[in-house]
């Protein structure tokens, strides 16, 4: 811990405050991501128990999965440009806590009306903390590594995807109140990070002028193309992933035949597993780049992803989340790559909420309608319609991604 004047003490006193030093800062900023997209993704693995339990059907569970992002939404619509005017640090504590009170609503839940106001906390949260976090990275990032802290986010937030469905699993499979103990453990992972969050220096507001007020988020002139570009890959990554996350469990537990839990767990983890691994092997590469290779990965794992549950292989299945991690690492590292370390410091936060508004709007839709259309029409049915509306986006993202470049190398 270092000590800093606090800021709001009277000169006479000059009180000082414990902070935490400056790589514990950056690592406090990317746990804050990670422990968000653990938070979104806790359910996963609950979610064929809570429709077995509760006797819920598809368009519920995946209703479940789908208000999270459309609270998101709506807090981002809100408070997205927030801590550019109250700082990183009071953004974080603010979005860190809703998680704390959403995971507390799951893991004392009797019914499912406890659920879906826990998860409407859990995108309150996010919406407050996800951008501020991916911003403090890039803030507290060592000179002349800014670039890098995009492949750390990402990495971060897929140990945190990892780990719900892991320890999920674990321990609906084996431990005792299989509907609750999970979310405990996960309560108190959160309450730790929010420690750290509160010692974080206290004056991490940007440069932005005047006091916070509800507004339009505002892309500044100079990267509204770098913003389609960054938007469109991290939109691609975000609807990909929704597939997993709402019918993911489904997929690999009839591919599986086994109604095992942590063995579902550890299937869906894969994709998790890889996200980071090329998130990590990814740092030395353009953020362009990463979003072209990205989506061509994507559009390739689509086709193994339809003909997966088709064919009903268990093998293609998991060559397939294989395939859906990297296209996820690439596409979701580049996107934040083109944006968080080119957007201005004052505007930063705002525009890093502008990318993941867009993203949470298609990852909420698609999540919903693909359970809809699965109860209706079929899981298959489901997954190829999703499967088209994802291609689309890959096929955007690697259009702007290429227009990006060629203008990069123009000016150069």
């Amino acid at each position: 811990m270092t000590l800093e004047t606090s800021p709001l003490s009277v000169p006479a006193t000059k009180a000082r405050v414990l902070t935490l030093p400056p790589r514990a800062r950056f690592w406090t900023a990317a746990a804050v991501a990670g422990v968000a997209l653990w938070t979104s993704a806790a359910p996963t693995t609950a979610y064929p128990l809570y429709a077995s339990t509760w006797h819920l059907t598809a368009a519920v569970t995946t209703a479940i999965f789908a208000v999270y992002p459309i609270v998101l939404v709506v807090f981002l619509l809100i408070f997205g440009q927030v801590s550019d005017f109250i700082g990183r640090r009071n953004a974080m504590l603010i979005g860190v806590g809703a998680l704390f009170a959403g995971v507390l609503l799951f893991a004392i839940a009797p019914s499912v009306g406890w659920v879906f106001a826990g998860r409407a906390l859990m995108g309150a949260g996010v919406g407050f903390a996800l951008a501020p976090a991916t911003a403090a990275a890039v803030e507290f990032s060592r000179k002349g590594q800014e670039s890098r802290a995009s492949s750390t986010v990402t990495a971060a937030t897929a140990a945190g995807l990892s780990l719900a469905t892991i320890v999920g699993g674990g321990l609906i499979q084996y431990a005792p109140l299989p509907l609750h103990l999970d979310f405990w453990v996960l309560l108190v992972v959160v309450a730790v990070v929010l420690g750290l969050v509160y010692f974080l220096p206290r004056n991490t507001a940007s440069a932005s002028e005047g006091k916070w007020r509800p507004r339009p988020i505002r892309i500044p002139a100079g990267i509204r193309l770098l913003y389609a570009a960054a938007a469109a890959a991290v939109t691609a990554a975000y609807a990909f992933g929704s597939v997993f996350l709402a019918l993911g469990a489904d997929v690999a537990k009839d591919l599986i035949g086994s109604n095992n839990v942590l063995i579902t767990g550890l299937v869906l983890a894969i994709m998790s597993v890889m996200i980071g691994v090329t998130a990590v092997l990814g740092r030395r590469f353009a953020p362009g780049r990463l979003v072209i290779a990205g989506a061509a990965v994507t559009l390739v794992d689509l086709v193994l992803l339809v003909l997966s549950a088709q064919t009903h292989s268990l093998p293609l299945f998991m060559i397939t989340a294989v395939f859906s991690g990297a296209g996820y690492g690439l596409l979701f590292s580049g996107g934040l790559g083109l944006i968080a370390t080119h957007a201005p410091a004052r505007h930063r936060g705002g525009t890093i909420s502008a990318v993941y508004l867009v993203a949470y709007v298609f990852q909420g839709a698609i999540a919903f309608s693909l359970g809809a259309i699965a109860t209706a029409a079929g899981l298959g049915t489901a997954l190829l319609i999703g499967a088209v509306a994802i291609g689309v986006l890959a096929v955007a993202a690697l259009v702007l991604a290429s227009i990006v470049k060629r203008a990069t190398l123009e000016e150069k």
